[in-house]
């Protein structure tokens, strides 16, 4: 009997079903329009284009255009790749563009797909991101759909790290840019630390499509994007520290698995207290919860953390000397990020590599709220439903499943649950040999590097031939991805999310060809690529008699999203396929997740050794506590995203405030706000509304107006004059204070000294926005004691960061005013004797003893608008045989150095002017 649920969505169908009816009109709009489209020419194809660009620009909305579009974009990837768009295809196009997270099952061609709304979107000239999870595949998608944007008469850039800053910028300003999610992250914040709007590369956020969205937005949302720079070296106390905590037994400290954490107890607090002052790092009368200590306890915890929760080939590899991340949800290495708050240095200790020094943060965004940025978000996935909630609740992105392409033919077994990990290992290898001895092809999913290669051990054993695929052999992965569909193909990988290469039955076509013609050149093409889609296709039709692709998951993941993707990687396009996963008591999420009680019904259903239960009310009660962690997740990145939200109203404020100094020619009359807002503030803090002659303090500012303003100025004797108040006092310091400016200003001209206060507001608000950065840090560290004293952590971390942040623009007005206070130009005998100084230098460093030595560093010289203290430096350029009077002589000046005749103008304004 059907419950009432079941039988309105029977009568009614459910919201899903109702949103794929909506859109097939639209397909077949789209479908009536392929004939036309197939008459034009190629030129046509791009001529229809400009046409629907002009429409779009000139203000005909793109909803209005998709038909068009569509149409066009199908006609063009069948001349440019020989593929024709299914209208399952278009339909996820369609939900893409209209700014949702379609979920199609793997090998329903993802990719293409995303063609479509993006040369939709890209009509409007904003440029469109598509982001992927990796480098290989934002350059591999790039080349392939570039084909496509090509023949439609729009260009594709890529987005890549260590990318030339000019490339970089060509390929935002391109219609459609593919890039991974780190790089447009580290881009914004970058952009955001640039002098100059040129010197920019991004061009704004109108729309981005997120391939792997459940990756990118949901598992890599818990950690932030941190552009940080060196601190001071504390290398030796990491190794003194790590060399002292190896000696804590089991009861000198708490380990919670479920939260991730590490605790001292007690008796481990006296222990490591003991520990320390045995090594003179504590005196006698000192505890480690002594303000004093902090940083001890501090590289205590870290150095604790780092052996009981980082483990070697699980969480990190060690390569070339350096510790390297491992992604937990793809397997892969994470070059280049690095554990922040001292963790990856103690991790470096204990492993014993070289320890690089700790970094202060410069700038910081999580992917939650730069992925907000955007006009318009949408995403692509194979499995997104089990965090619908989530992708509502903070992105506003609903979930579609679109239908496949053809009916899944996959078997899903039961999970196989066994006592013990051994019994479950020798489980595996029997199935393994079973299948593997009818030629079937095997895809076994593991969760570390350790336990991939403890089985690759275990079938080298049985003379199983194999594949491993983890973050040792990541070079590998596309031809070991590409090869595992193949008859008789038996490969081991660590997790598949995101890996975005289709395990086709029988292999990839391409690889084969590409390997014949580069084993023998002189082989032609056409005849390669006939042979071998023969042989193809009769090895693909055994793979199919074999049963398909059979995936072999070895453990649950905690978020049933991953297990979804090792499963979905059979059964593509109709194939036929089987997935089953086996799994142990001893396994991590049966351990920490309740195994007791399953421990005792197995004991007591009597099993045998080797013998494993099977039924449908073990895979519902991992499932809930599956759904238990995912829940828990959702809301650690649920409070993460709450603290940063208050950061990211700042940060905007700041990055916006950044944007218009860039953008505006003329800067007097901000910095003149500020410095008559230092003068107020002063005289407010040493002569306060309504009080009396008596109560002031002359002297203190009379100090303060030297130290902020540079002005030397007769305050006792004003402050003594009859009728003197605060307001007169005001005007007169401002008064003197623009006079001032106003003689800087003809001493360096107008030109020049609009460029001093851009680059000093520019340096300063950086250098204030970084130590705001490092306090709203500690802030946090902090303010979660507050709930002992029954007070809300958020709230008083809102409080208090307003008020930081206050403090910040305070300080930022005083160190503009400051040193736009201080900076004069420098004469022509300090520029000279400069030079002198530098050529010197170069002539020791040139000199044939120095030849082993490194050469000496250039020291920074002055512009001719400002000295030290304003810190608005470039490097002149000077060589041996320099003579100031013959520019033949000067070599290749920059054109914002000093004129090498000494003027004291820049070069582009002297003998660097173009006419």
């Amino acid at each position: 009997m059907l419950g009432l649920g079941s039988l309105a969505r029977k009568v009614f169908g459910t919201p899903n079903d109702r949103k794929i009816k909506s859109v097939r009109p639209l397909v077949a709009k789209i479908n009536a329009l392929e004939p036309e489209y197939a008459a034009l020419t190629d030129d046509g194809i791009k001529a229809k284009t400009a046409e629907l660009q002009k429409r779009a620009q000139g203000g005909e909305s793109l909803d209005d255009l998709l038909p068009e579009a569509f149409a066009n974009c199908r006609e063009a990837a069948k001349r440019a790749l020989g593929l024709r768009a299914f209208d399952v295809q278009l339909m996820g196009g369609i939900f893409l563009h209209q700014g949702n997270i379609a979920e199609m099952r793997t090998g329903e061609g993802k990719t293409l797909v995303a063609t479509f709304p993006a040369y939709l979107n890209a009509l409007a000239g904003k440029g469109v991101h598509v982001v992927t999870v990796n480098d290989y595949l934002a350059k591999r998608d790039a080349d392939w759909m570039g084909k496509v944007y090509a023949q439609l008469g729009m260009t594709t850039g890529v987005v890549y790290p260590y990318q030339p800053d000019a490339e970089k910028r060509a390929a935002y300003k391109a219609d459609i840019t593919y890039a991974t999610n780190n790089e447009l992250g580290f881009d914004y914040l970058r952009d955001n630390m640039k002098g100059s709007i040129e010197e920019m590369a991004q061009r704004g956020h109108f729309y981005a499509i997120v391939d792997e969205v459940d990756s990118i937005l949901v598992d890599e949302a818990r950690t932030p994007l941190i552009i940080s720079g060196p601190s001071q070296d504390r290398s030796d106390l990491y190794t003194t520290v790590d060399k002292l905590i190896v000696n804590l037994l089991p009861d000198h400290y708490k380990l919670d698995e479920k939260a991730r954490n590490v605790t001292l107890t007690d008796a481990g607090n006296e222990f490591v207290e003991q520990l320390f002052r045995n090594a003179g790092l504590l005196t006698e009368d000192q505890t480690l919860y002594d303000p004093e200590s902090t940083t001890l306890l501090h590289h205590a915890t870290q150095a604790l953390k780092a052996h009981m929760l980082f483990h070697r080939d699980q969480q990190y590899i060690v390569r070339g000397g350096e510790v390297m991340l491992i992604d937990e949800f793809t397997g892969r290495m994470m070059r280049g990020r690095r554990l922040s708050d001292g963790l990856h240095q103690a991790i470096e200790a204990k492993e014993g590599v070289q320890i690089q020094p700790e970094n202060v943060t410069l700038a910081s965004v999580t992917f939650q709220n730069y992925f907000r940025l955007y006009g318009k978000l949408a995403g692509m996935t194979g499995t997104a439903v089990t965090e619908a909630e989530e992708f509502m609740e903070i992105y506003n992105l609903g979930v579609v499943e679109v239908p496949t392409n053809r009916p899944v033919a996959r078997k899903d077994d039961h999970d196989q649950v066994f006592r013990t990990a051994r019994e479950k290992f020798e489980g595996i290898i029997k199935t393994i040999r079973e299948a593997n001895a009818k030629g079937q092809p095997i895809l076994v999913g593991t969760t570390s590097i350790e336990k991939s290669e403890y089985l690759s051990d275990m079938l080298k054993k049985e003379g199983i031939a194999h594949n491993v695929l983890n973050a040792r052999q990541h070079e590998q992965e596309a031809k070991i991805v590409a090869e595992a569909g193949r008859f008789g193909a038996v490969t081991i990988a660590t997790n598949m999310a995101g890996r975005g290469t289709d395990i086709q039955l029988g292999g990839s076509v391409e690889l084969k060809v590409l390997e014949a013609i580069a084993a023998d050149p002189h082989l032609h093409p056409d005849e390669v690529r006939a042979r071998i889609e023969a042989e193809h296709a009769q090895e693909k039709e055994q793979v199919k008699q074999a049963g398909g692709l059979f995936v072999l998951g070895t453990e649950r993941h905690e978020s049933r999203r991953i297990d979804n993707q090792l499963r979905g990687r059979s059964g593509r396009q109709g194939d036929p396929g089987r997935s089953s996963f086996f799994l142990s008591l001893e396994d991590d999420l049966m351990r920490i997740f309740g195994s007791e009680r399953l421990d005792s019904v197995l004991s007591k259903l009597g099993m045998k050794e080797g013998e494993s239960i099977v039924h449908p009310w073990v895979n519902k009660s991992l499932e809930r506590a599956q759904a238990k962690v995912e829940g828990r997740n959702f809301d650690i990145r649920k409070q993460l995203l709450k603290f940063d939200d208050v950061m990211n109203d700042q940060r905007k404020a700041i990055f916006s405030q950044r944007m218009e100094i860039m953008e505006a020619e003329d800067l007097s009359e901000i910095v003149g706000d500020m410095r008559h807002q230092v003068v107020e503030d002063a005289v407010a803090q040493f002569m306060p509304p309504k009080t009396y002659a008596d109560q002031w303090k002359p002297e203190a500012l009379r100090d303060a107006v030297r130290e902020r303003l540079n002005l030397d100025l007769p305050i006792i004797e004003w402050a003594a004059e009859e009728g003197v108040d605060q307001a007169v006092m005001e005007e007169r310091i401002r008064e003197a204070s623009d006079k001032l400016i106003a003689e800087k200003l003809e001493a360096f001209g107008p030109e020049t000294m609009r460029q001093i206060e851009k680059q000093l507001l520019l340096q300063s608000i950086d250098g204030k926005w970084r130590e705001h950065l490092l306090r709203l840090e500690h802030l946090r560290s902090v303010v979660g004691f507050r709930g002992y004293a029954q007070r809300d952590p958020l709230s008083e971390y809102k409080t208090e960061a307003f008020a930081l942040f206050e403090t910040m623009l305070n300080s930022l007005r005083q160190d503009v005013t400051q040193k736009l206070s201080l900076i004069r130009p420098i004469t022509q005998e300090e520029q000279q004797a400069m030079m002198a100084q530098l050529m010197a230098q170069q002539a020791r460093a040139a000199a044939p003893a120095a030849t082993e030595a490194a050469p000496a560093p250039q020291p920074e010289l002055e512009t001719a608008g400002a000295v030290a203290g304003a810190g608005v430096a470039a490097t002149a350029t000077a060589r041996p045989g320099f003579v100031e009077s013959d520019p033949s002589t000067w070599g290749n000046p920059s054109r914002n150095d000093p004129c090498p005749c000494g003027s004291g103008e820049k070069f582009k304004h002297c003998h660097g002017r173009i006419a």
